[in-house]
């Protein structure tokens, strides 16, 4: 008769913990603590084909876009987008990363279709040890979660967590206030039910999590705040509520206001604490950011903001070293 006595002689591998052994296990110390650390690794997509369909006869004048719904796509300028001019921006949003010493996964092109699918950040989320894979809340975009989970499980990173049911949650409405603290903006992207999921994933590794309610159809956070170091931010203070910005000067962070007029300004990619990537055509705020004493490195990108993102839009961090 069998017996599994053998089973006895092999030593228990329950300890150390996953987090413990992150690097010797996966190879790379994968996810971030924050939002403000030295970036090692980043993820970005060209655009690829997706902005070919865009056509100048769908102007919309109520929306003020070229729209079509059918075709799942908009564009938030009467001039359909120089195709070329875009892929040469995007080609120096990467050489601007290189040139920072950062090492940059490329994830393929996907199907013209999808449009808005070189805005990395909506389809996941990094934490300490790996992704929490989003679920994207336009129909337009859905697939694009797949797609990225195969890209950055094939990179070597761990999938830590998927939502799932009725949830919908995007990565640009998500912002790593600090090592153990996030903020989520809910909208009309990023419903209750994602966000309780959310905070029931985080809470596995002792995460707290702030829900922001954002006003009318904005549908991001990353579009109002913009961590530059633990205890310094941007902020587009009309999109955010009051209580918020409560609760972030009693964490003790500065806070910097927008220049009026420079939107994209504030969605911007951190290299380092006190060192962001930012577009340009915010000189205002790249001012107001360096009498503050933070380093400002600008690239073009006008030519892909129309598409509805920028450039921390457009990047997400695989590997980012705790800020300390």
């Amino acid at each position: 008769m069998a017996t599994d006595v053998h089973q006895t002689l092999m030593e228990t591998a329950a300890e150390p913990p996953f987090h413990d052994e992150l690097e010797a296990v996966w190879g790379r110390p994968w996810g971030a603590h924050d939002e403000v650390g030295r970036l090692e690794v980043v993820l970005v997509r060209a655009p690829g084909s997706a902005l070919r369909p865009i056509r100048a006869d769908a102007w919309n004048p109520t929306a003020q876009a070229l729209v079509d719904p059918d075709g799942g796509w908009y564009w938030t300028r009467r001039e359909p987008p120089d195709t070329a001019r875009a892929a040469a921006q995007h080609d120096g949003l990467i050489e601007a990363l290189q040139a920072e010493g950062v090492e940059v996964v490329r994830a393929e092109p996907m199907a013209s279709r999808f449009t808005k699918a070189m805005y990395v950040r909506d389809p996941m989320i990094t934490v300490p040890g790996g992704a929490i894979i989003t679920r994207t809340a336009v129909r337009m975009r859905r697939g694009e979660e797949a797609d990225l989970t195969r890209a950055v499980a094939a990179a070597g990173m761990p999938i830590l967590a998927t939502l799932t049911g009725s949830a919908t949650l995007e990565g640009g409405s998500f912002v790593k206030l600090r090592d153990g603290l996030a903020a989520l903006g809910s909208s009309i992207r990023c419903n209750d039910a994602g966000a309780e999921q959310l905070r029931s994933i985080l809470a596995g590794i002792g995460w707290e999590l702030i829900v922001v309610p954002l006003p009318g159809y904005t549908i991001h956070l990353d579009l109002h705040l913009a961590m530059l170091a633990g205890d310094l931010a941007l902020i587009d203070s009309a999109g955010l509520p009051y209580t918020f910005l409560v609760r972030l000067r009693e964490l003790g962070v500065e806070l910097i206001e927008l220049e009026p007029g420079e939107a994209w300004g504030v969605n911007l990619l951190a290299l380092a604490p006190r060192r962001v990537l930012i577009a340009s055509g915010s000189p205002r705020t790249a001012q107001r950011l360096a009498e503050a004493g933070v380093e400002v490195v600008t690239v073009a990108y006008d030519e892909l903001h129309p598409n509805g993102g920028g450039i921390h839009c457009s990047t997400m961090e695989l590997v980012r070293r705790p800020a300390g």
